[in-house]
């Protein structure tokens, strides 16, 4: 063999690796981080969504999912957005409301109606604008919304009208809409982590606490409490957000096979959580808890005069409310 064919070859051989090594064909490791059990919809479809991702992208990504506070709680969640140590989270609106007050308005005690206006919100003009609003202010991408259920109440006690809950300890989370709730019936808020409830429900630390169906039933709540108060207050949702530290870096096809891939996992774990939430108030019964229907009317009653209140939480303006409302 020649000098010559020698130094062809080494060349060839040097060249093939720079472009096996070279970033455009590097698997690129993403973490997805939430704050819910393995056996619910949120993360069975965050699975699937990171499997068909991969798939879809020829192993181009590889996205790891860590349920159950793993890396942390929702407000650390959202802060490790803008650090980089998180790459896409579930996350409840009334936490991205903290950076951005409008996206929260859905999350106010009686502000949905039902099931049908939360789904004529997700497909509206409105979501949509204030979705773009948080990406403005922040860089980040919300690519898909998803349901999260009715909350309502869990207590040792029958609870029918709001004067039942005054001086009631009631755990919810560190969110400004859900204070908005125990302001409107004269509960004590207490913030306790969302790992740390069962605990604190058992040692009597509360009284009760405020969580969709689904949620009380994975988190065993039925254990610990007699009684579930179906207030349905809030009509809560998810979000699922991209870091700007990861979309930024995406190609327009990227971008578009990660939002149609995490919309579908968002419409699957939707309909999932509103199926369940037709029988769940059975099962918990037939676990042992006592069922009770309160007045509704008179708990609406009591929050909607605080829902254009600043001082109560809200950051929308009236014509954002106004909208809202007007959805069919």
């Amino acid at each position: 063999m020649s000098a010559w064919t020698r130094c062809l070859m080494l060349c060839s051989a040097i060249i093939l690796a720079m472009v096996m090594a070279s970033p455009t064909s590097a698997q690129t490791k993403l973490r997805w981080a939430h704050v819910y059990e393995i056996t619910e919809p949120y993360h069975t479809e965050a699975l699937w969504a990171a499997s068909e991702i991969r798939k879809r992208s020829g192993g181009k990504f590889d996205i790891e999912v860590f349920p159950a506070s793993r890396l942390g709680n929702e407000n650390q969640l959202n802060e490790g957005l803008g650090l980089g140590t998180v790459d896409i989270v579930y996350v409840g609106t009334n936490f991205v409301a903290a950076t951005y007050k409008p996206l929260g308005i859905t999350g106010a005690p009686f502000m949905l109606r039902d099931f049908d206006h939360w789904k004529a919100y997700r497909a509206s003009k409105l979501f949509a604008d204030l979705a773009k609003d948080y990406e403005d202010k922040t860089r980040h991408k919300i690519v898909a919304l998803t349901y999260y259920g009715q909350r309502h109440v869990t207590a040792n006690k029958p609870i029918s009208k709001p004067e039942d809950m005054k001086g009631m300890k009631l755990r919810v989370p560190p969110a400004p809409l859900v204070l908005m709730f125990t302001r409107s019936v004269g509960a004590n808020a207490t913030p306790i982590a969302f790992s740390d409830v069962y605990n604190a429900l058992r040692q009597g630390l509360v009284d009760g606490q405020e969580n969709p169906l689904p949620t009380i039933m994975a988190k065993k709540f039925y254990e610990v409490q007699s009684h579930i108060v179906l207030t349905g207050h809030i009509t809560e949702s998810m979000v699922t957000v991209i870091g700007s530290h990861v979309w930024n870096k995406l190609t327009p096809d990227d971008r578009k096979l990660f939002a149609d891939t995490m919309q579908e996992a968002a419409a699957k774990a939707t309909e999932a959580i509103e199926a369940s939430e037709r029988v769940l108030a059975t099962q918990l019964k037939k676990l042992g808890m006592t069922v009770v229907e309160p007045d509704r009317a008179a708990f609406r009653n009591a929050a909607v005069p605080l829902h254009n209140d600043a001082a109560a939480g809200a950051g929308w303006t009236r014509a954002q409310y106004d909208e809202l409302q007007s959805l069919k």
